[in-house]
């Protein structure tokens, strides 16, 4: 096995294998097809991404003894010396410009560039990190850059394009790059994996996709760490969730069930067990807030999944689908909000566990808010038939009392009031549930704030 990185054994060799960049690789290949090439480029977007990769693509197009041609032959000298693992070329000049970036540099450049190429068809100089130049720098390039000989062409990659000079910019021909959306980098990922003959578990890709935040290369590190790493079962989804940092799946589950429920002793629990777990409370926080957009997202569009709205597992979002079902709106609304919150005010906090049992209390206690959405989550409390203020016997989420507790109440109403039996049966039950059959529940006909019975 080479102990070439991952990222490094599948970078792209043509355009047709760059991932969720078609807006730059259509119209690069369809200006190669035209024949026109401009003489400077710059190709600009965040880390990882395909900028320098693409630059290095662009250069084995135009290179090509078929070429310029948007499909590199691969197999004429320019193609072999720029593959993968070519020994690259003398002609394609790449320069790091966070160390060669002053303006001695940018004249050695501008003098050295007016030779022509030694074997290939033009001499491109690939100039990344080019923010870093400085601005003397760029305008020693600048007149070589505008009118450059017929043998030149000049490929800028940078992650801050705001920082080139607008002189550059101007004789320039921009092509911006994006992030890769989550299911084609997903999608990647899995056919990285089946290449490795290494199995991986349901539930790890979308992990590795979050953590890379929609940079290719910084997804493939991660997929090569948990590779590496793997046993003779492959990657697995606890393996996964302890060396990235993330929050079991099953810790999310208990305390999104116990804010549905009220159960304040299974929230704290879960608190106590991730402290004593060794996770990061802020950790955990953006993961519970993660997960709280997902129930958001559920409980609005059933099909999120198949609008490509979510990334779970089939398991996952079965989970969450019932979890949906439990919360009102304005209760789901309010609990992201408040945990957002949260999660903002635990940067700099000196007792993160502290904040994070204050999130807990917060959002299980709606009665202790008098704003809006708290009265409306509230309200959505009492049309599901849910009374907290009975402390630790909380009645589950729909729950409508049956013939049992019917009789139970009427017991408690008659040593209470010493009421005839034939009055006591004769107490009315609300009828569809919801918050007064579970008052009705708790309190016998003859409690305080009940309606008489009807005679």
């Amino acid at each position: 096995m080479s102990s070439l990185a991952l990222y490094r054994r599948y970078r792209p060799e043509s355009f047709a294998e760059v991932i969720g960049q078609e807006h730059v690789t259509d119209p690069l290949q369809q200006a190669l097809r035209n024949n026109r090439v401009n003489h400077a480029y710059l190709f600009s977007g965040p880390r990882g991404c395909g900028k320098t990769t693409s630059a290095r693509i662009l250069a084995r197009c135009l290179n090509c003894e078929k070429g310029p041609t948007p499909t590199p032959c691969g197999e004429c000298l320019s193609c072999t010396d720029l593959a993968r693992n070519g020994p690259g070329s003398i002609d394609v000049i790449e320069i790091d410009a966070a160390s060669h970036g002053g303006v001695d540099d940018a004249r050695e450049l501008r003098e050295k560039a007016f030779f022509g190429p030694a074997s290939s068809r033009y001499k491109i100089y690939i100039i990344d990190e080019a923010h870093m130049v400085t601005s003397a720098g760029f305008n020693a390039l600048l007149k070589v850059v505008e009118e450059p000989p017929e043998h030149l062409k000049f490929i800028f990659a940078t992650t801050e394009p705001e920082k080139v000079i607008g002189t550059i910019r101007s004789r320039t021909h921009h092509y911006p790059f994006r992030l890769v959306p989550p299911s084609t980098l997903r999608e990647y990922l899995g056919q990285v994996c089946g290449q490795e003959n290494i199995p991986v578990e349901d539930g790890v890709l979308p992990l590795v996709v979050r953590a890379g935040a929609g940079s290719v290369r910084d997804s493939m590190s991660v997929m090569d760490q948990l590779l590496a790493g793997a046993s003779t079962d492959g990657v697995t989804y606890a393996m996964a969730t302890s060396l990235l940092g993330y929050t079991d799946a099953s810790l999310l589950d208990s305390v999104v069930e116990a804010f549905a429920t009220g159960d304040g002793a299974a929230a704290f629990e879960v608190v106590d067990r991730i402290i004593d777990g060794g996770n990061d409370p802020r950790r955990f926080v953006a993961d519970l807030l993660e997960r709280l957009r997902d129930l958001v997202i559920l409980a609005a569009v059933p099909d999120a999944l198949d609008k490509g709205l979510i990334d779970a597992p089939t398991d996952v979002l079965e989970r969450m689908q019932a979890q949906a079902g439990t919360f009102g709106a304005a209760e789901l609304s309010r609990a992201a909000d408040l945990v957002n919150t949260g999660l903002t005010e635990m940067r700099g906090t000196t007792s993160p566990r502290l904040q994070l049992e204050l999130i807990c209390a917060r959002v299980m206690l709606p009665a202790a808010y008098g704003d809006e959405q708290s009265v409306m989550a509230r309200l959505d409390r009492l049309e599901r038939g849910v009374n907290f203020a009975g402390g630790g016997g909380a009645p589950a989420m729909g729950y409508v009392p049956g013939p049992e507790a019917h009789s139970q109440a009427q017991a408690q109403a008659h040593v209470q009031v010493q009421a005839p039996a034939h009055n006591v049966a004769a107490a009315p039950v609300p009828p569809g549930g919801g918050a007064a059959a579970a008052r009705a529940a708790v309190r016998g006909p003859g409690a305080p704030g009940t309606p008489p019975a009807p005679v």
